[in-house]
């Protein structure tokens, strides 16, 4: 590596360091206030408060990566125009593009970084942060995770290997008992679904199981059902626990839930624009990056450099604002949700590099 290179990836990741604690210390104090009104009640202590606050800030990290990645990229090449050592690098042969390849190449480091922080441990962090929040206003915690969990309801129990949003389950067992708690049936499917009042589980293999007085074994029978429902009545707030955002599922996860709501014939439209918003993320980061540093090799020696890079700042974010907002649209009119969410991004991608090429060949 070139000491060129260094220098660059070192000032880069001192001011998005420097940008991303100040967000994060900005986003604790407010937080911490939005929590003064609950501190005293049941166990919730200050204690509590600050760390329910540190275990969200994993996600915090993940999901501000983008806006913080371009605020430091540009304070650190903002600092090195306002003490002209971009003037120096430039009259030692390095061309724009060069400048920009390794910009591009340090922040897409940090994107693969903050990425891994949201798939592996935001989701770990922000289950653990509800448990502890719920556990200090003394509620029971009836699943680890949203994934497995066991509810009995009168004289059936279910147990869900898989849940999706507290509505569609997967891979689950019904377990029915007689008054006496003696075991009647038990059933298993791949699919069910809960609206409010009942569970209807698809295509369900039902083992009956028949016990007659002075028997020693009992009589199974197994029936192939297309459907079959069952009245239940799980706790409200604990349903509404498992009901999650698109936004706050791992991309893994959110695949996996794509694919069972069309299996099953089910609308999967947000969770899809979530998904496409998240893989045209790193390609919409590069867009605003790159339409920012026109901004910058505008002119070296301006003095209004400072109100050059607020702009670029604004306009890129306006970008970003805009692909969101185009998510939006494309559920309320159908729109094709990968062509939505990718389009403007190409469009600018192109037309920015254009223009930096041609800045970079005078």
């Amino acid at each position: 590596m070139k000491i060129l290179d260094r220098y660059i990836i070192k000032t880069m990741a001192f001011y998005t360091l420097a940008v991303m604690l100040i967000w994060v210390g900005v986003y604790s104090f407010f937080s911490f206030l939005n929590e003064v009104n609950e501190i005293g009640q049941a166990n919730y202590t200050i204690s509590e408060a600050m760390i329910y606050i540190s275990l969200k800030l994993p996600d915090v990290v993940s999901g501000h990566s983008s806006v913080v990645i371009l605020l430091g990229t540009l304070l650190a090449l903002g600092h090195l125009a306002g003490t002209s050592q971009l003037i120096v690098i430039r009259s030692s042969g390095i061309s724009i593009m060069n400048i920009t390849k390794i910009v591009l190449k340090t922040a897409l480091v940090f994107i693969v970084i903050s990425t891994l922080i949201g798939e592996f441990l935001a989701p770990v962090t922000n289950q653990a942060a509800k448990n502890s929040r719920a556990q200090a206003f003394g509620h029971n915690i009836l699943s680890k995770n949203q994934q497995g969990f066991w509810v009995k309801d009168k004289q059936s129990i279910v147990h869900v290997g898989k849940n999706f949003d507290g509505h569609l389950f997967s891979d689950v067992m019904l377990i029915n008992l007689k008054n006496d708690k003696t075991l009647v049936s038990v059933g298993q499917t791949d699919n069910a679904l809960f609206d409010g009042e009942n569970l209807m589980l698809e295509k369900i293999d039902l083992y009956q199981i028949d016990q007659s007085e002075g028997q020693k074994f009992n009589n199974f029978n197994v029936d192939q059902l297309t459907q079959y429902k069952v009245p239940v009545a799980f706790d409200q707030e604990f349903v509404s626990s498992l009901r999650k955002k698109p936004g706050e599922l791992p991309t893994w996860d959110l695949y996996n839930q794509i694919n069972f709501l069309m299996q099953n014939g089910l609308a999967s439209d947000p969770f899809e624009v979530e998904l496409y918003k998240r893989l045209v993320k790193p390609f919409t980061l590069i867009a605003m990056i790159i339409f920012s540093m026109l901004f910058i090799f505008g002119s070296l020696r301006d003095a209004s450099l400072g109100k050059k890079i607020f702009l670029g700042v604004a306009l890129s974010l306006f970008f970003e604002l805009f692909s969101r907002i185009g998510g939006v649209l494309s559920l309320r009119f159908d729109y094709n949700h990968f062509l939505v969410a990718s389009t403007p991004t190409l469009i600018v991608l192109v037309f920015v590099y254009i223009l930096l090429k041609r800045k970079s060949a005078q």
